[in-house]
């Protein structure tokens, strides 16, 4: 399926080259005036993902070197938090992961921070150019460029297409967090997940996720749900880690 042309505004002259590679390689549109709508946006900060006509919801960007993640990653629990738990990190084990709904790859991030391979598949061609932007930014950053090139990658296309024609070596653990209709009141939702959902929708095809994945993976299959969530394609898996907000439905495979 072709993807639309998405408005990417450059507001800085000297960044008209750049913005005009950026909008061939990921089918973008440059405009000039436009000021409602989504938009992407490259600046001197690099690419972001900007609701025009709502100035105080602020800007999405990738941005591995933030002092969110920074935070998570020296102090957020390492292999004792949930997601490694969920995909089996242990003293001396690190699996190599395929994120199958990679969004703004932070799930990927702290996994790859704790030494594991982790590739990223992204469909939408706006989601993609972030990620892609966030992790250039990041080759050159001083306390990431030592090791995060080599343990995150990003593909590009349809996870279920990209599963099923696969090559190479199997990943250890396929990594599923299809995006989940949010009940609550907009106001109250994460602006990242707002726009996100303005951008994307949910995944109405989730399902379908399931089925490739139990195929590829090589040791077990998680999937991030909320809390309450019905199981992907109605299967029940055999571990459940649940928690405030979300669980984890771990599936064993040949175990």
């Amino acid at each position: 399926m072709e993807m639309p042309d998405f408005p990417l505004l450059i507001p800085d002259s000297a960044l008209k080259e750049q913005g005009q590679q950026l909008a061939q390689r990921w089918q973008l549109s440059i405009q000039d005036d436009l000021q409602r709508g989504l938009a992407l946006l490259l600046d001197g900060n690099g690419l972001s993902l900007k609701q025009l006509d709502e100035p105080k919801t602020g800007a999405v960007q990738v941005d591995f070197a933030s002092d969110a993640m920074n935070y998570r990653r020296q102090h957020g629990g390492g292999k004792k938090e949930a997601v490694a738990k969920a995909v089996g990190i242990k003293t001396s084990q690190r699996p190599s992961i395929l994120d199958c709904t990679a969004g703004l790859g932070r799930d990927a991030f702290v996994l790859a921070s704790l030494g594991c391979q982790v590739k990223m598949i992204e469909r939408s061609n706006v989601v993609a150019a972030l990620l892609d932007d966030g992790l250039q930014r990041a080759a050159s950053h001083p306390d990431l460029m030592h090791w995060l090139p080599q343990h995150m990658q990003l593909l590009t296309g349809t996870a279920v297409m990209v599963m099923q024609q696969w090559q190479g070596d199997n990943p250890d653990v396929v990594y599923l967090d299809p995006m989940f209709p949010h009940r609550k009141k907009a106001a109250l939702v994460k602006k990242e997940m707002r726009l996100f959902q303005q951008l994307l929708g949910p995944d109405e095809d989730a399902d379908a996720l399931l089925p490739p994945a139990l195929a590829l993976a090589a040791k077990r299959v998680v999937v991030k749900r909320p809390a309450g969530a019905p199981h992907l394609n109605q299967q029940k898996p055999q571990i459940e880690m649940a928690g405030k907000a979300n669980r984890f439905d771990i599936y064993l495979i040949n175990q």
